[in-house]
C-alpha cells in the first residue's frame, strides 16, 4: 500500500470528506469546516472514487509557479521604490507606474505582499464600534471548548487545592476538569491530554490571553511583526501540532460561559467538597470525576447524543507525550554535547556523526520528568554531562600541524657557550 505523506490540514480535510462520504455530515456543513464551496466538496468527493485518499494532496506540491515573478525582478522592485521619488507611493500607485515607466508587469495585490514583507507599506486598520451582544452557541459537541482556570478557596481552608482547570462545550455546556497545583503550562497539558483521551481532538479551544496561551508583543511591536515572528507559547505550539485551532478572547466576557460556571461551581462544588469532608487534593479530584461532573452534565448540560460529535480521533502519528511536553531547541557543538536547563548533555557515542555538529535537535522534557532529544526524526540516546567525564573528541582535521622551531622561545644553539675556556680576566685587562 502507498504511503501518502500529509500535513495535519490535509488529513483533516480528508476526515470532513470522509464523513460527508459516509453521510454523517452534510456536503455543505464540510465545505464550512474545511472553508471551501459547497460545488468544491462535490468535486472532491467524485475525485475521491479514483485518487483515493490523495485527492486532498495538491498535484503541484514541491513545483513552482510558473507565473512565478523572478526574484531578480522582485529584487529590482523593491529597489525602485526605495528611490526619494518613490517613498510615498502606496501598491496600486505603484504598479500603474511600474507598468507604465519601467515596463515591469506586477500585479497590485503582489507589490503590497513585497511592500508589507520589506517593511515599506503599512496596512490600513479598520476599526469597529465596541458592542458586546450575545453570540450564538455552536452547532456542535467538540466544535469548540472554552478552557479557563479558577482560582479559589475550594476547601475553604481544609487542605491546599485552589486551582480548578475546566473545559466546558460550547454547543452542549458538556464539562470536564481536575483541581491542579499550580496554573502552570504542565498542569493544563496534562488536563487537555486527560481531554484528549476522552473524547478526541477539538477543533477550536476558546481561552483568555493569558502568558500560557499567548506571547505578550513586545513593546512598539506591530500587529504585522507579530504575526511574521509568529511566536508561540508551549500549549499553542502543541495545540498546533495537534491541529487544534486557538482562539484567543478578548475579554472575560467574551467567554461567559466558563466564567458563569466558575460562578456556579464556586457556590454549589464548594458545599459540596464541605459535605464529602474532601481535604485532599487526590480525593477532590476523585469526587469531580465520580460525582460533580457526571451530576452537572445531566443537570446543565444538553445530551451529548442529539449534537452531532466534531471531535477528531488520534492518529497514530501523533504522539501525545512528545507533543504535550516543554520542548525546545539546541545547538550540538563540536564535543556532540547540547545544554538544556543549566546542565549539559552527551549524545551517546555510537549515534555521534561528523553532521551533528552545529546542527539543531528537539529537546523534549516530558510531564513525567523524562527528557528526549529528537534529531532528524529520531530519538537519540544522551547522558547527563558529570565534571571531569570524558567527552567524544571531535575527529581529527587533515591540516598539518606547524612546527615550531622556536621550541617555545629556548634555543639550543647556545647551549654550553659560558662552559667554554677563557683566558684569565687579569690577562685581558694587560692587553
Amino acid at each position: 500500500m502507498e504511503r501518502i505523506a500529509m500535513s495535519q490540514e490535509e488529513r483533516d480535510w480528508l476526515d470532513w470528506l470522509k464523513r460527508a462520504q459516509d453521510g454523517s455530515i452534510s456536503q455543505r456543513e464540510a465545505a464550512q469546516k474545511m472553508d471551501v464551496s459547497d460545488r468544491w466538496v462535490r468535486t472532491l468527493l467524485q475525485r475521491m472514487k479514483k485518487d483515493g485518499d490523495a485527492v486532498v494532496v495538491h498535484g503541484l506540491r514541491g513545483r513552482p509557479s510558473n507565473r512565478k515573478i523572478p526574484a531578480k525582478t522582485q529584487k529590482q522592485v523593491l529597489a525602485i521604490l526605495q528611490q526619494p521619488d518613490w517613498h510615498d507611493f502606496g501598491p496600486t500607485f505603484a504598479s500603474e507606474q511600474l507598468a507604465k515607466r519601467h515596463q515591469i508587469q506586477v500585479g497590485k495585490e503582489t507589490l503590497r505582499g513585497w511592500m508589507i514583507a520589506a517593511g515599506m507599506w503599512k496596512p490600513g486598520s479598520h476599526k469597529s464600534d465596541d458592542v458586546h451582544c450575545w453570540r450564538p452557541r455552536r452547532s456542535g459537541f467538540g466544535e469548540l471548548v472554552q478552557w479557563d482556570t479558577s482560582d479559589h478557596d475550594w476547601l475553604e481552608g481544609r487542605g491546599p487545592v485552589r486551582h480548578l482547570v475546566r473545559m466546558i462545550d460550547d454547543a452542549t455546556s458538556w464539562s470536564w476538569g481536575r483541581f491542579v497545583e499550580r496554573d502552570a503550562t504542565p498542569f493544563n497539558m496534562a488536563v487537555l491530554w486527560e481531554y484528549l483521551d476522552k473524547n478526541g481532538r477539538m477543533v477550536d479551544v476558546y481561552t483568555d490571553r493569558d502568558s500560557m496561551f499567548a506571547v505578550p508583543p513586545r513593546p512598539g511591536e506591530s500587529k504585522d511583526q507579530q504575526r511574521e515572528a509568529d511566536r508561540l507559547t508551549q500549549l499553542g505550539r502543541a495545540l498546533r501540532e495537534l491541529g487544534i485551532g486557538s482562539i484567543l478572547a478578548l475579554s472575560p466576557q467574551a467567554k461567559g460561559r466558563v466564567e458563569r460556571s466558575f460562578r456556579t461551581a464556586q457556590d454549589r462544588l464548594v458545599k459540596q467538597l464541605r459535605l464529602a469532608k474532601i481535604s485532599t487534593l487526590e480525593a477532590a479530584n476523585a469526587f469531580l470525576e465520580n460525582e460533580y461532573w457526571p451530576e452537572w452534565n445531566e443537570c446543565f448540560a444538553s445530551p451529548v447524543k442529539d449534537f452531532p460529535n466534531q471531535h477528531r480521533a488520534l492518529p497514530e502519528s501523533l504522539d501525545l507525550a512528545a507533543i504535550l511536553c516543554h520542548a525546545e531547541e539546541r545547538v550540538i557543538v563540536n564535543d556532540y554535547t547540547f545544554s538544556f536547563a543549566g546542565q549539559r548533555y552527551q549524545i551517546q557515542r555510537e549515534q555521534a556523526q561528523a553532521g551533528m555538529r552545529r546542527q539543531r535537535l528537539r529537546v523534549e522534557l516530558r510531564l513525567d520528568g523524562e527528557l528526549k532529544a529528537r534529531y532528524q526524526g529520531g530519538y537519540l540516546n544522551i547522558a547527563e554531562c558529570i565534571a571531569g567525564a570524558a567527552v567524544i573528541a571531535p575527529p581529527p582535521t587533515s591540516k598539518p600541524v606547524r612546527k615550531d622551531h622556536n621550541a617555545g622561545g629556548k634555543s639550543a644553539w647556545m647551549q654550553g657557550f659560558f662552559d667554554r675556556p677563557a683566558a684569565p680576566l687579569w690577562m685581558l685587562m694587560d692587553d
